[in-house]
């Protein structure tokens, strides 16, 4: 069993926890995830890892309450516990020599990008962070972006905080006024990483997308996370969980990857209704 040591609301669909458990403090990287069960009879789900606290033996986890399983953990409350969370699992992000980076965030993808962007900034290395969201009601993280951050740039999309538009009008600003980054690192919704990478394709910027939004239960048994790679002219099979969750952004298949991300939509929806349902009927 582990320990829910904190419990905060991002905002109405994003909860943030530490969960003591200092195995996994010890040893989890940026870009790693864990694979948790709410109880006994749960599904697995797969979370990236937000942070750790080797001191405290606590692991962050951010999370959006869209399906069944989110619902549930997000019913829990401090003090309580949770069955099951194993990691780390995945492989770290490659961040060994990179002086300039511009790290590109949307909507809860931000809490994967958080790390990445921390851990860059205390390697020395200069970070432009790009951050989305849909309004601004939805943001979430901006002052730990902002304090691991050379320059950061906040986006929404109605235009009701930070500058009107998606994430690729300022990327695609810097990048024609001759800006030069080492690598450009996006995470977020698929669709939103395609145009990423379609934005840098021009100006020859390497783009590391992070394919966690396709991984179902984080341990390639599914098949769901199925990635295909174009590679030398030649489509490659990968796995999203085993063999990333990092990629290079001109490799993707990212229609293949858009299609296979809607597969469990239907279901996950009325999983999410009846176990609200069920909730409401006990109270």
């Amino acid at each position: 069993m582990y320990k829910i040591l904190k419990k905060q609301s991002l905002n109405p669909t994003v909860t943030l926890m530490e969960i003591e458990a200092p195995a996994v403090a010890n040893k989890a990287l940026p870009g790693q995830f864990i694979i948790l069960r709410v109880n006994d009879e749960g599904e697995r789900i797969p979370l990236t890892v937000a942070g750790t606290d080797k001191d405290s033996g606590s692991v962050t986890i951010i999370f959006q309450i869209v399906g069944a399983t989110t619902f549930l953990l997000n019913q829990k409350q401090e003090g309580e516990y949770i069955s099951d969370f194993v990691g780390p699992l995945g492989e770290a992000s490659k961040l060994d020599g990179l002086k300039k980076v511009c790290i590109v965030g949307g909507g809860v993808g931000c809490a994967i990008a958080w790390p990445i962007a921390k851990a860059l900034h205390g390697m020395g290395c200069a970070v432009t962070s790009i951050v989305g969201f849909r309004n601004k009601d939805l943001v979430i993280l901006e002052d730990e972006f902002a304090k691991c951050s050379d320059r950061l740039i906040m986006m929404t999309d109605d235009g009701s905080y930070g500058e009107h538009g998606n994430v690729t009008v300022p990327l695609k600003r810097m990048l024609e006024a001759g800006e030069k980054f080492d690598e450009i690192i996006t995470i977020g919704p698929v669709i939103m990483m395609k145009f990423v990478t379609l934005t840098a394709k021009p100006f020859g910027v390497p783009v590391t997308v992070s394919m966690n939004p396709i991984m179902i239960d984080g341990t390639g048994m599914c098949g769901g996370c199925r990635l295909t790679l174009i590679r030398d002219g030649k489509r490659i099979t990968k796995f999203a969980c085993v063999d990333g969750p990092d990629f290079d952004g001109y490799e993707v298949d990212f229609d293949e990857a858009m299609s296979r991300d809607r597969m469990y939509a239907e279901f996950e929806r009325h999983a999410y209704e009846n176990t609200c349902n069920l909730f409401r009927k006990a109270e």
